[in-house]
């Protein structure tokens, strides 16, 4: 069989297609990997063909994909289709090839699918359930010869069994290797258990080039238990400074610039690096804003000086003050 592997979107491997590029090439198919969404020249015929995408802002390039590729299987989080690599391959399938990203230095992987929370912006509880372990460590590790770095994508790590989450921190440490819990710790229901297991670990951001622990602050009620988690955290030896939090703007249609500001203020008083997350994408206003903050701009321009609209309301009541 001859098999196209479309990635749609986001600039990590995407994991289901290296399971499905696995799979094929274990039974001896020819596998062409590809983030090209139309058929190029001379590319020829495939027996199967598939696409991936993990943000629903790719619905569009979606549209697009299976206009090019009427008999495509496509799935993701991002497609709004619920099929899974295993219903696709007929059974269990985690095993990971790694051929088509020969620059990709991490092991990429779960230990753990699920949530134990239920937000309402978020499908994670949908599509995976309640957490469950589901990989040791040395499942997801690509073995001797490759870099000691683990980037987990685990929803909730800390939500599977605790005797689970106990023998993966162990493997961890055990192993020597830098880990990023990419996807972010429930900074709520840290408790001073998890708070020691975290400061054990040699954790790093996305690029492992500095220390960095994500996670997140989405409603303005949640202070006092996000700042507790915090607290636990310095107290087990981990600093605010090593803290990104995700913050969630433009989703609670009762949210103020006021809130938004307290939040965003509260966060960088503490050291904690904001990053707010815009839910809606044509909000322009919130959009300057997540670049004004990601940016690190607000260390140097208040807000006021960097929102044009804000100036403009600013010069105009200058100006009926010099005529008045």
């Amino acid at each position: 069989m001859r098999v196209r592997l479309t990635q749609l979107d986001g600039k990590l491997p995407n994991l289901a297609l290296m399971r499905l590029a696995a799979w094929h090439r274990a039974h001896g198919d020819e596998v062409v990997f590809t983030r090209s969404v139309e058929r190029e020249m001379f590319e020829g015929e495939y027996d199967v063909v598939y696409g991936s995408a993990i943000f629903t802002a790719s619905q569009p390039l979606i549209a697009c994909f299976r206009q090019c590729w009427p008999s495509a299987i496509v799935g993701g989080t991002g497609s709004g289709s619920a099929i899974t690599v295993e219903q696709v391959v007929g059974g269990w399938w985690e095993r990971c090839n790694y051929q088509d990203h020969p620059g990709f230095q991490p092991s990429l992987g779960f230990t753990a699918r699920g949530c134990r929370m239920k937000c309402r912006f978020c499908m994670v509880p949908g599509s995976e359930g309640r957490p469950r372990s589901v990989n040791t460590i040395a499942d997801l590790w690509r073995g001797p010869g490759h870099a000691r770095k683990l980037l987990l994508l685990d929803n909730d790590f800390f939500g599977q069994p605790e005797e689970q989450w106990q023998a993966r921190v162990a493997e961890i440490r055990g192993g020597d290797f830098r880990v990023c819990f990419s996807q972010g710790i429930n900074i709520r229901l840290v408790d001073d258990r998890v708070a020691e297991a975290l400061a054990s670990v040699q954790y790093r951001d996305d690029q492992f080039r500095q220390r960095r622990l994500y996670t997140a602050w989405d409603n303005l009620g949640d202070e006092r238990v996000f700042f507790r988690g915090v607290e636990r955290l310095e107290r087990a030896g981990v600093p605010p400074r090593h803290l990104m939090a995700y913050m969630l703007v433009g989703f609670d249609p009762a949210e103020t610039w006021d809130c938004i500001h307290y939040r965003f203020d509260r966060m960088v008083a503490a050291g904690i690096r904001p990053y707010p997350m815009v839910f809606d994408p044509a909000r322009r206003d919130l959009k300057q804003f997540q670049r004004w903050a990601v940016t690190g701009l607000y260390r140097a321009v208040p807000w006021a000086d960097y929102d044009p609209s804000i100036r403009r309301r600013n010069a105009g009541s200058q100006l009926t003050l010099a005529v008045a």
